[in-house]
């Protein structure tokens, strides 16, 4: 599916729905963890599992499959040993979506995650531009549809440095962030907390950055990598301070590194309900994040006004 297919149905506030967890699929088919770069040497280790995996939520019936490179950035690559693997691993992720597409015959966009996964404030934030515009031109160069800039996790100013690392990308780009609840006044802030073992990472007031990233930003932004419930809350923030496309694709479970862990169990018709409740408050780009499956992306892909789309 060419993003001008995307963009017509969004402008016809239809719900696109975007693919699931990638790492937590290839965990149930049996590929191996990299104890430092998660599901991105599978693209390399296991192509058949990362090419079945996509097949499997275009026939679920994404409108959207991303790229396996989530974990394989430039500056973590570079930290773990693999240096001189980048293109080489982010190029065969594309390829196996692209595969993906082809063996599935279906109108498909293919979407090229761009990540902060490792890039840490140890770092600097000067350090961490060049490994961002390092695989956006990369994966701009395979024939990705779009850039989905997967800031999850990141710190505010960290969030701003991916942002501002795409001025020159031509493809459209979609940011995603995620949120938790502040204990203490019970109000959404920008952050997040997926293993058992660590203390909620709390950033900013949500709100506050709602506002100024869709200042520099103006495509979509998605509610990612958070809590179901909190989702929900964190939409209705948004929705109040931005106007433009709403997504959200929420975990469920936590991280043990270097696995993902089913906990917090929900049914896919219970996944269903909750995003029917997220259409209602104006989302428009639904899908899932670690721990959400196949499963879940069949159930809401009767979201789609247009089933044949």
């Amino acid at each position: 599916m060419t993003y001008n297919l995307i963009k017509q149905r969004l402008e016809n506030n239809d719900t696109i729905i975007l693919d699931g967890a990638i790492g937590a699929e290839l965990e149930k088919k049996g590929a191996e963890m990299h104890k430092d770069l998660w599901c991105g040497t599978c693209s390399i280790e296991n192509p058949d599992l990362v090419r079945s995996v996509h097949e499997e939520y275009i026939l679920a019936g994404a409108d959207i499959v991303t790229t396996n490179t989530y974990a394989t950035t430039p500056i973590a690559m570079k930290n773990y040993g693999f240096s001189d693997q980048i293109a080489q691993f982010n190029k065969k992720s594309v390829q196996l979506a692209k595969e993906a597409v082809k063996n599935t015959n279906k109108n498909i966009a293919v979407a090229g995650s761009v990540s902060t996964f490792g890039s840490l404030y140890k770092y600097g934030l000067e350090a961490m531009t060049p490994g961002f515009k390092e695989q956006l031109n990369i994966l701009s160069g395979e024939g990705v549809d779009l850039i989905i800039l997967e800031a999850m996790s990141s710190q505010a100013d960290i969030v701003e440095t991916i942002i501002e690392s795409t001025k020159e990308t031509k493809l459209p780009i979609w940011l995603s962030i995620s949120c938790v609840i502040d204990d203490k006044t019970n109000e959404v802030m920008l952050g997040y907390s997926d293993t058992l073992d660590t203390d909620t990472n709390i950033y900013e007031n949500f709100k506050t950055s709602i506002n100024n990233f869709s200042q520099m930003h103006n495509g979509p932004i998605l509610i990612a990598h958070s809590d179901i419930k909190v989702t929900g809350e964190a939409i209705k923030v948004a929705r109040k301070n931005f106007n433009g496309v709403l997504g959200a694709y929420p975990n469920r479970g936590h991280y043990e590194k270097p696995n993902w862990k089913f906990v917090d169990n929900i049914t896919p018709g219970e996944y269903l309900e909750n995003a029917r409740s997220w259409v209602n408050d104006g989302v428009n780009i639904i899908g899932g994040c670690c721990g959400v499956g196949v499963e879940e992306i069949k159930a809401i892909s009767v979201l789609k006004k247009n089933q044949n789309a």
